[in-house]
């Protein structure tokens, strides 16, 4: 064992000493921890606390340090909130952006309202810290009170029909909506007799909806949306609406604006209660969930959709040019193509939403060499006691 005091968290949440001249992480400890490792290469693994953080909090999950889902449950609120912050702050100095970054916002609400477990013979869970291994699991803690208990045991129990595989599991306002993904093919009574058992809104195999007792729905803004199989949602409730209530804020009121990487519309629906909305994204299932809500909605503005690749056919400036503001809220690959269009363009504000700091980052440094100027930068949070922030960056030209 090797004595070393813990200097800083690294961008995965592990802390960072210095030992023999090397740089090692060691995950679960904190800064200005006195501590004991083994090491292996840049690898450190703990092995006492010698003088502990006065951040240090006890985890809440009795899997933490075993599951490789949550990597910062021993953190107080301070630790926290400052490595959150700082992944944003780390990747627009690499970036070469000077910008004033907000304190982080507490988006984490009640939990999550979708998760993803594999299931085995043993039982259903996560993948072990740092292997390839499955945790079997009861519970989950940083779920939503009504998938706790119930995503593990439904998992677990989808092991009869389904064999090895994976289920993505939602909590919608109508029911749970189950997607499995395996190599073994189901009998439908097999279907129909587990989906009854456990009252689930719909159940999917592979991208097929095989039973739906009623569409999975969840309402956004005055819309009700009927989600497409594997959609993609923010996290928690509370994060779907901290960073609409950011967008529009920025935006405030314009006739019209373009909706971009839309998904089934959290920005667009609540933009078109003012606003004329062009929403594109290449998932047409999801476009076409938005049009269906708009057609049932009463009283928006006008929403055009389009099943368009926005990595491979970007708007153009032309195409641009009839929007007062743009929001774009790309996968973690970011939006460089698009961004490079926006560059480009004369559009007045645009809004940048991502997951994926490094990204956006890159994307920020594009506008700006177009002439927009980075006004705020939010860090906000609900992927909760992980590595990972969203961020909300509002540009004007």
């Amino acid at each position: 064992m090797i004595e070393t005091t813990i200097q800083s968290l690294g961008q995965r949440g592990e802390g960072t000493a210095e030992v023999n001249g090397h740089r090692v992480f060691v995950p679960f400890t904190l800064p200005g921890e006195r501590v004991g490792v083994d090491t292996d290469g840049e690898r450190g693994q703990l092995v006492e606390i010698l003088t502990p953080s006065p951040d240090r909090v006890e985890p809440f999950c009795p899997y933490f340090g075993t599951c490789g889902g949550c990597s910062l449950q021993h953190a107080g609120p301070t630790t926290y909130a400052a490595f959150k912050r700082g992944l944003v702050v780390t990747a627009l100095s690499h970036a070469g952006i000077e910008v004033p970054v907000g304190e982080v916002i507490d988006a984490r609400g009640a939990g999550r309202r979708r998760t993803t477990l594999h299931i085995r013979k043993h039982g259903a869970g996560y993948a072990k810290a740092r292997t390839h291994d499955i945790l079997a699991i009861d519970q989950c803690p940083i779920l939503m009170p009504a998938l706790q208990k119930a995503a593990p045991r439904l998992a677990a129990a989808l092991y009869a029909i389904a064999g090895d595989g994976d289920v993505a599991i939602t909590a919608t306002d109508t029911g749970l909506d189950l997607s499995i993904k395996s190599e073994r093919k189901p009998r439908a009574e097999a279907i129909a007799s587990f989906a009854q058992t456990y009252k689930v809104a719909r159940l999917a195999f592979n991208g097929e909806a095989l039973f739906m007792a009623r569409p999975p729905s969840i309402k956004v803004g005055k819309s009700l949306v009927e989600l497409p199989v594997g959609s993609f949602l923010q996290a928690t409730q509370l994060a779907e609406e901290t960073l609409a209530d950011l967008v529009l804020k920025a935006i405030g009121p314009v006739k019209s604006v373009a909706d971009l990487f839309c998904g089934v519309g959290p920005f667009a629906l609540r933009l078109a209660q003012t606003s004329r909305v062009f929403a594109a994204d290449s998932d047409k299932p999801a476009t076409a969930a938005l049009a269906k809500a708009v057609n049932f909605t009463q009283g928006l503005k006008p929403v055009t959709t389009l099943a368009r690749d926005l990595f491979r056919d970007p708007l153009a400036p032309v195409e641009l040019q009839p929007y007062d503001a743009v929001v774009f809220d790309p996968p973690r690959a970011g939006a460089e193509a698009q961004a490079k269009e926006l560059a480009r363009s004369k559009v007045k504000t645009v809004i940048g939403v991502s997951c994926e700091p490094k990204t956006f980052a890159r994307d920020a440094a594009i506008l700006i060499g177009g002439g927009y100027r980075l006004e705020s930068v939010t860090p906000v949070d609900q992927f909760g006691w992980s590595a990972h922030v969203e961020v909300v960056g509002v540009f004007r030209r």
